[in-house]
């Protein structure tokens, strides 16, 4: 008998550290060595350097994860308790869960089955006309999934009408464009999640938002630390979410190839495509005038789970984003307030989605046998 191949993670962060562990261990020792470990130099050259790669006039804050990156951004607009924030269910859960934080009402709506982005017609429709029962709608977050836009134009159209901000969660498209333009440049804020396994990725927690207001992006910055302007005297309510320095010095490494490594993410996507010609599955959608970033390539078949077996057997790891929509999460299912569309569509996607392995480090032979084994599917 065979031994079974070995098989390509779907996923490999450990990859991002082997490729540039010289320069990230000369960063990681010249931080533990300033002797300065939270909010020093280091921290406020990232968020300089980031902001600068966003475009001019971002103003960027790290901070210890994604999920409060979210969070802060409501609490810099003074949304909580009292407040419904609209976004999807198709999404990591930490979406919802920062709406939770900072005590606001989350309204999940329905998804374009074609990208996997929240529905702007529907959401046009509950910022028009609001579902009875829920506190007034004060902020949209749209989730820019699997590395590409949402459809941002209209639904930027249907805040400004509506008179609410509309706030990026850019957790999986550092770098992609729409209409030749930065996604988290086009709202009123942006939250990053820097995950390792995202596209910008630490080698721990951590996080950064950012906005083009100034005023915004300071009062953020003393939320983050208790509310201090002045060391130990809190001026607004706070909490503690901080980027560390380590971190901070191994993302300023990683951010000088984030492009580079988009663009190969992209070069591993089109022979992606072109292994699925002939077969009965179709290459995820790219929306017209923007540029995806492939943070996933995501596949879908009802016949999934026979699918990701076979892949296996031919040494192509899977993954599954996400399996289980949050609506119907036990911790969320009856009790959180959904749109007209019901979620119908998020909750088809939930059953066939899958991702094949995507990083930039996947060598030109790996790559070879996934294309292999995704033909003879």
């Amino acid at each position: 008998m065979n031994a079974p191949l070995p098989v390509i993670a779907q996923a490999d962060p450990g990859a991002s550290y082997r490729a540039q562990k010289t320069e990230i261990d000369i960063a990681v020792a010249r931080a533990l060595n300033s002797g300065w470990y939270i909010l020093g130099a280091e921290g406020a050259a990232f968020e300089r350097e980031f902001g600068a790669w966003l475009g001019d006039g971002m103003h960027a804050v790290g901070c210890a994860n994604g999920t409060d990156a979210l969070a802060l951004i409501l609490r810099g607009m003074d949304i909580g308790p009292g407040s419904t924030v609209v976004t999807v269910s198709h999404t990591a859960v930490a979406t919802v869960a920062a709406i939770e934080m900072v005590g606001a009402t989350p309204l999940l709506l329905d998804i374009d089955p074609e990208h996997y982005t929240m529905d702007a017609d529907e959401l046009a429709a509950v910022l028009e006309d609001p579902p009875p029962g829920i506190p007034p709608i004060r902020a949209v977050i749209l989730v820019h999934i699997y590395g590409q836009a949402g459809d941002i134009g209209p639904m930027l159209a249907a805040c400004e009408k509506a008179g609410v901000p509309l706030i990026e969660d850019c957790a999986q498209c550092h770098g992609a464009t729409i209409g030749g333009q930065k996604l988290g440049t086009l709202g009123a804020a942006a939250a990053f999640s820097l995950y390792p396994t995202k596209n910008l990725g630490a080698l721990g927690d951590g996080g950064v938002l950012a906005t083009p207001d100034k005023a915004l992006a300071e009062r953020i910055a003393a939320i983050r630390q208790y509310g201090w302007r002045e060391r130990y005297v809190s001026s607004l309510v706070g909490v503690n979410s901080r980027l560390d320095e380590v971190q901070a010095a191994i993302l300023r490494v990683k951010l000088p190839v984030l492009d580079a490594g988009n663009a190969r993410r992209r070069a591993i996507a089109a022979r992606y495509d072109a292994a699925l010609a002939g077969t009965a599955l179709t290459p995820p959608a790219r929306r017209a005038d923007s540029e995806h970033v492939f943070h996933q390539y995501v596949l879908r078949s009802a016949a999934r789970g026979e699918l990701m077996a076979r892949l296996k057997a031919d040494g192509v790891g899977t993954g599954i984003h996400y399996p289980v929509p949050v609506h119907e999460q036990s911790a969320y299912a009856g009790r959180i307030a959904m749109g007209p569309a019901g979620c119908a569509e998020t909750s088809r996607a939930a059953g066939e989605v899958f991702s094949l392995p995507m990083y930039p480090e996947l060598t030109d032979a790996q790559v070879a046998l996934i294309c292999g084994a995704i033909a003879r599917l």
